[in-house]
């Protein structure tokens, strides 16, 4: 009878152990990319690598965070306001498990007083439009406004080409700037 009691709590001690260990995993985090190579590989990759530039400090709607995932090396692209999102968004992707190189080209923006007045003017413009406002909502706006030397380019996902065109003539209507180049994209079946 001991021996069987001993048995017993050896093994639920194991299973307890094992799943223990597992759960801490998956509540770390820290979950096993799929075998290099695989057909889930690259999705995964792609996945993570959004993840995490979605998690950037200071990555704003002013911002534009863009990647090129290649077998298991990325390319980073785009242009930020701010030195540091850049640096941040390097070393956040150079710490996924698995990652090769990563070349980061983002463009960091001039300092430009006019070229702020212009993204708050733009910002106000699209975002108090009552059709858009939707895409405001939650930490990360869905349209992103890029402001250089008085030349907006507008990027992100709208729902379909009513608030494309929209989001274009509200930037278009925005005093003192030089061009609007609207490259959002309409979500697929809309």
């Amino acid at each position: 009878m001991r021996v069987a009691r001993a048995i017993f709590v050896l093994v639920m001690f194991q299973a307890l152990f094992s799943t223990g260990i597992a759960g801490a995993q998956q509540q770390n985090g820290q979950k096993t990319p799929p075998t290099r190579g695989s057909q889930n590989y690259q999705a995964w990759l792609t996945k993570e690598v959004h993840h995490e530039l979605a998690l950037v400090p200071w990555y704003t709607v002013f911002d534009n965070l863009e990647y090129r995932v290649e077998g298991n090396n990325v390319t980073l692209l785009g242009q930020v306001v701010r030195p540091s999102v850049k640096s941040d968004a390097e070393a956040a992707v150079k710490s996924i498990e698995g990652i090769g190189t990563v070349d980061d080209q983002i463009e960091v923006l001039p300092p430009s007083p006019m070229d702020d007045q212009t993204r708050l003017a733009e910002y106000h413009a699209i975002y108090s439009e009552p059709s858009l406002q939707r895409y405001g909502l939650g930490s990360m706006q869905s349209i992103h406004i890029v402001v250089k030397n008085g030349h907006v380019t507008l990027v992100g996902t709208v729902a379909n080409a009513a608030d494309k065109n929209v989001a274009n003539i509200r930037a278009n209507g925005v005093a003192d700037v030089f061009s609007v180049q609207n490259d959002l994209q309409v979500q697929a079946g809309s």
